[in-house]
């Protein structure tokens, strides 16, 4: 056996083992005896690298804002390390001489590393913040709309209530019905930002359906639970879960069914939300048959579910999906409602629960340890902030006004754009919007170590190593992990602390930002100070031999006994929350304040810019689900294996119903075009009947790959969704709210190109 080092990633520990420099197994880890298969993508980390600085031809030529439409098109010069570093450090001093701090866009969304040292977007915010400032970004792509609603009405930040949250030893024993909105999906669970620890979720789950526990997955796909479970599915039209609570509310009201003594003494709001939910104060019964016009669910369904939930102890979850949608806040709010009027909140096993199902940390019953890692500046109280997924208005509408959260901005004109650790050419909507603003900066700065959709339409492409070609240092769940480097980088690879600091020094700022360290003398650091507030951890050169430390104090993942709003619902007095009422909010003064229409003061249903049975479908029959893929995360690693594995005819595979499939002469295995008045891109057909007839799904982070007209070859879903927020409140992604029509590819299929190393050319004189 070859040399074994150990990593911590997003998705698990793994052990890797290599000869010669090279990459030659990589194992489970010992602390996780079902490691995730994403991790095999190591294997291969030598493939489509950036292995010297470059620089896009016309931009070196000619100099910044030449030819921008060339972006992704034209060929590239490889230059020298101080070459490059000169040109980027001179071109932000001319950006922040001529236009100043605001005209420079480093928000730089991504997951990159899960270590503290190399965590590229935290390393360029604290060189930037240093050099004066930038645009900078507020909320995340993954749960933008509940982090702005969830402190509305349970006064705390959504991250804390996912801390708080009730574990899966109190599921295991006390939950008897678990309805889950949004999916309950195994393969996200294998997730966790940060640093997943040791795989426990699918042994939670299937113990708790063992011990009684029934599990409703209420969602467009039957598969969105682990089928080895035997669960319940009640399918629905995708993004008109908010109906079904409302009318679920409504029974329980008719049927006098509200747990009344709950909401009159943890309910502020109860009274005009109910008003609403009867029609009193608009005129619209929210009923079982309303909600059933709406959702697909027979009326009587309806009515059963409601009083089934209020005869059990039911613990109701929301996943991420239902509130990256139109109007997505309101599915968190009206979920909490339903819970209300259940009236079984900080009651062991009942109550409201988030986002079981969406990453793998979620019903620990405790908070992670906080692992210390390089300080970042405060922000500079003058910095222009956005929410993060309107980062493509951002950049086309200079001057342009919003409101996001009771305030209101102005865009800035963005001249320069810094990215390190992400790929919004996957992760943000409407892919050929985003294209044609992506011209509009004079240049584009990217750190990157794969020739990604994103590093191909830089000016500027700095080569970085991945987590197994340096020393890093992470936490996981109960874990300490320490990230040996296995293999040394290929080509001129270095690492973001190294690239940063190159920069520095052209500011006379390489003192300040690296504080006389270097990267590896940063992991001790970090260490020691970890040490510090932990007198039981060994020695740093007792740690690296071990690889890992469990924290003696901790629990694995689910085992402490919690309950969410527990204490508030045993003591309301003395352990009110952070709302203006202290109680749970189900009518807010301050969102009132906003008058934001489409973000009212209570939980509603708020008609989608299109759905099924609604607006659109005339023309789009279909609904697009574009979930987590289950073989990468996000769109890492999407050039090699495991993902190429999963491909159907080169490309990404979409299911569709057989129904539906064999309406439009589509068989398995063919070559299909999806398309709407957005855009369109090819996928491999798989048919399936896990699925609603009328819902096809197609996972996101296939690499952006357009031919001339923009359909995208690779089958990437957001060159489908519409770019719109959320609401005024928080301005978040709306990708599942998405119609689309789907047809058998005719004539010659193109070769998918994303995969392609692009052009090089030798510099002209």
């Amino acid at each position: 056996m070859g040399k074994i080092t150990s990593l911590g990633t997003h998705f698990g520990p793994y052990l890797i083992e290599s000869e010669n420099n090279e990459v030659v197994a990589v194992h489970g880890h010992e602390l996780d005896p079902n490691p995730s298969g994403i991790g095999q993508a190591y294997l291969h980390r030598s493939e489509l690298r950036v292995l010297k600085p470059s620089v896009r031809s016309s931009w070196l030529e000619q100099g910044p804002g030449e030819r921008t439409d060339q972006r992704g098109r034209e060929p590239f010069v490889e230059v020298t390390w101080d070459e490059a570093v000169n040109l980027a450090s001179g071109e932000l001093k001319r950006i922040y001489g001529s236009f100043g701090p605001d005209a420079l866009f480093a928000g730089s969304y991504g997951w990159g590393s899960s270590g503290r040292v190399h965590a590229p977007s935290a390393l360029l915010f604290r060189l930037l913040r240093m050099c004066g400032g930038y645009t900078d970004v507020w909320g995340t792509y993954s749960s933008s709309a509940a982090e702005a609603i969830v402190p509305y009405f349970l006064g705390m930040r959504y991250h804390s209530a996912i801390g708080r949250g009730t574990s899966w030893s109190v599921i295991e024993k006390h939950t008897d019905l678990f309805v889950s909105f949004g999916g309950l999906r195994r393969s996200n669970t294998e997730v966790t930002y940060g640093g997943q620890g040791t795989h426990h979720t699918e042994d939670w789950m299937k113990s708790a359906a063992e011990n009684g526990t029934e599990f409703l997955n209420i969602g467009p796909l039957r598969d969105d639970i682990d089928l080895g479970i035997q669960s319940r599915w009640q399918p629905i039209k995708p993004g008109t879960d908010v109906a079904l609570m409302l009318a679920c509310i409504y029974v329980l009201i008719t049927n006098e069914s509200v747990d009344q003594e709950f909401v009159e003494k943890y309910v502020h709001g109860w009274d005009r939300f109910s008003r609403y939910v009867t029609g009193e104060s608009d005129g619209i019964p929210k009923s079982a048959p309303w909600a059933s016009s709406i959702t697909g669910i027979d009326a009587l369904v309806i009515e059963n579910l409601a009083i089934e939930m209020s005869r059990r102890r039911t613990l109701i979850n929301l996943g991420l999906s239902v509130q990256r949608a139109d109007h997505g806040e309101q599915s968190y709010w009206a979920a909490t409602a339903l819970a209300c009027a259940l009236g079984q909140i900080g009651l062991p096993g009942g109550g409201i629960a988030f986002p079981f199902g969406a990453q793998g940390n979620v019903g620990a019953g405790q908070v992670r340890k906080r692992v210390p890692g390089i300080p970042i500046p405060p922000r500079p109280s003058n910095s222009p902030v956005i929410s993060v997924s309107r980062f493509r208005e951002l950049i086309d509408q200079p001057g342009e006004t919003f409101n996001c959260n009771g305030e209101t901005g102005e865009f800035p004109d963005i001249k320069m754009v810094w990215w390190a650790g992400g790929n919004p050419f996957h992760h943000h909507q409407n892919l050929s919007q985003l294209e044609s603003a992506w011209q509009r900066p004079q240049t584009i700065i990217v750190q990157e170590p794969f020739w990604t959709p994103t590093a191909r339409r830089a000016d500027i492409v700095f080569p970085t190593t991945i987590p197994i070609e340096r020393n890093d240092i992470g936490g996981a769940e109960n874990l300490l992990i320490s990230h040996a480097r296995a293999v040394d980088p290929p080509g001129e690879a270095l690492d973001d602390y190294e690239i940063l600091a190159k920069v520095a020094e052209r500011f006379e700022l390489r003192e300040k930002f690296t504080e006389g360290r270097t990267a590896d003398e940063w992991v001790k650091v970090l260490y020691d100070l970890f040490r510090v507030e932990n007198d039981w951890a060994p020695k740093f050169e007792d740690f690296l031999e071990a690889g890992y430390l469990r924290y003696p104090e901790m629990s694995d993942m689910g085992v402490n006994e919690q309950v969410f709003l527990e204490e508030f619902r045993f003591d309301p007095r003395n352990n009110p929350l952070g709302t203006p009422s202290g109680k749970i909010e189900l009518w807010s003064e301050q969102i009132a304040a906003f008058e934001y229409e489409d973000c009212p003061p209570h939980p509603a249903w708020l008609e989608p810019y299109e759905r099924l049975g609604g607006a659109g479908s005339d023309r789009w029959p279909l609904h697009l689900i574009s979930n987590q893929p289950s073989v990468r995360l996000h769109s890492q690693y999407d050039h090699t294996q495991p993902s190429t594995g999963s491909k159907v005819a080169g490309r990404e595979p979409v299911r569709i119903h057989p129904d539906a499939a064999g309406a439009r002469g589509i068989g398995d295995g063919d070559v299909v075009r999806l398309f709407n008045d957005r855009g369109s891109c090819l996928a491999g057909a798989v048919l399936d009947n896990a699925l609603m007839h009328d819902v096809v799904q197609l996972s996101t982070g296939a690499w952006y790959d357009p031919d001339s007209n923009g359909m995208c070859r690779a089958g990437n879903p957001n060159v489908l969704t519409f770019d719109k927020g959320t609401s005024q409140l928080a301005q978040g992604p709306s990708s599942h709210t998405c119609l689309v029509e789907v047809e058998r590819f005719e004539g010659v299929i193109p070769r998918v190109e994303a995969y392609d190393p692009p052009e090089f050319v030798t510099r002209q004189q």
